[in-house]
Order: C-alpha cells, then sequence, then structure tokens
C-alpha cells in the first residue's frame, strides 16, 4: 500500500488505459496517417503530446467547466482543439465533420462508459455509425469485473460511491445490439500488452486473473 492509501494494482489500472490508449492510437495512424483523433471525455489526458505524428488533426470533447480547466493547465496545442459540450450529443461530431469530411476517424473513450446506463451508451454509438468512416475504442469490464470494480478500485481511489452501469460481457453481442453496419475489431484483454517484469507477485495475478476472465477489456469497433 502507497502514501496515498492506493495499491500498486490499483495505481496500474489508470496507468494501463493510457499505455492501451496510445498503443491503439498509434496503430490507427500508422494504418491511417490521413486519420483524425477524437477524445470523448478528455479530461486533462495528455494523449497528444504522447502519440501525435505531426499532421494529425486532434479533437478534445468535455463538459463545458472541465474544458475551461483544461485550458489552464494545458493551452490548446496547433493542431488540437477544444470542444466544450456533452459527449452523447450530436454538436461535436457534426462540428468534427464539418470539419475533415471523410477523413477517418477514431474517437476513444477512456474511462467514460462505466459511469452510464447501455442504452445511452449504444445511442452514442449508433450516432457515431451515422457519419461514417469511424472507429471507436474504449476501455470496459465484464460484469465480474464490474463488481470488483465497485467493491475494489473505485474505493480504493476515493470514489465508493460512484454509480456505474455498464459492462460488457461480449463484444459481439454490443455490435449486435449497436444493429448497422457495425462490427468488432478487437476485444482485448486489458494488461495483454502491459510489461510485468518489475511487478509484485501480487500484482502480476490480479493482472493475469483479470485478463484469464476477461474481467477488464479494451474494445474497438468500427461503427
Amino acid at each position: 500500500m502507497s502514501k496515498l492509501g492506493v495499491v500498486e494494482d490499483t495505481l496500474l489500472a489508470s496507468a494501463s488505459r493510457s499505455a492501451n490508449m496510445d498503443r491503439i492510437i498509434r496503430a490507427f495512424l500508422e494504418r491511417r496517417p490521413d486519420g483524425v483523433i477524437v477524445q470523448l471525455g478528455c479530461g486533462l489526458e495528455t494523449t497528444y503530446h504522447r502519440c501525435d505524428n505531426g499532421k494529425t488533426h486532434w479533437y478534445a470533447v468535455d463538459l463545458p467547466h472541465v474544458i475551461e480547466y483544461r485550458r489552464d493547465f494545458l493551452p490548446e496545442p496547433e493542431r488540437e482543439l477544444y470542444i466544450s459540450g456533452d459527449a452523447f450529443a450530436k454538436d461535436w461530431i457534426k462540428k468534427v465533420r464539418n470539419d475533415v469530411l471523410d477523413a477517418p476517424i477514431l474517437v476513444t473513450a477512456g474511462g467514460l462508459f462505466h459511469y452510464f446506463e447501455e442504452h445511452k451508451v449504444i445511442a452514442l454509438l449508433r450516432m457515431i455509425g451515422q457519419f461514417g468512416n469511424m472507429e471507436v475504442v474504449f476501455d470496459t469490464v465484464n460484469k465480474r469485473g464490474m463488481t470488483m470494480m465497485k467493491k475494489k478500485y473505485m474505493k480504493q481511489v476515493g470514489h465508493a460511491d460512484a454509480q456505474m452501469f455498464f459492462y460488457v460481457d461480449s463484444a459481439e453481442e454490443l455490435a449486435a445490439k449497436i444493429g448497422g453496419n457495425g462490427k468488432v475489431i478487437t476485444e482485448e484483454p486489458y494488461y495483454r500488452y502491459i510489461p510485468k517484469n518489475s511487478l509484485k507477485l501480487s500484482t502480476k495475478v490480479s493482472m493475469a486473473v483479470s485478463d484469464q476472465f476477461k474481467m477488464v477489456k479494451m474494445i474497438c469497433l468500427k461503427t
């Protein structure tokens, strides 16, 4: 346990989300150097500074007070536009599509969907699918992972009272619920690509169990 009262595997869960997103974004930009990145619920993420390829257009979307706070600490870079608004409303996607027209877009939603009910997440994914040539990547948990997240992770990071709803047992089943032309690109165990050599044995075991039962995972969909 650290001085902050947070155990190693809890801290690692947050770091792993960023590492996974970075890996997927870089792979997307290698495939599609003309691609565009949209971060939903961006908070104070610094993904642009880690993954920018020198020519990509980036968009960071969050609620107005969050964007205002972000600007104080992270002034807008040359090719990243901050958009104030609701990630589940259509305004941001209309703005992006108006700017880039037919460009391939990767939408990221890190640490976002857990807090919303399934019908709202599905409605968002359907809406994104209406605008064509879009991929969406997000982290999620299955039902067992949701139970563990509520009992352990949220308590350790000081949000034990947070309401959590959305989980995915099967990405294929989620794609079927979304309908349309949506399909699963990848459904990966969360810790598959995370280096483990320097970690404590208990943390390694926790990660192995999580991956074995797909308790936490990264999902990428073509919408």
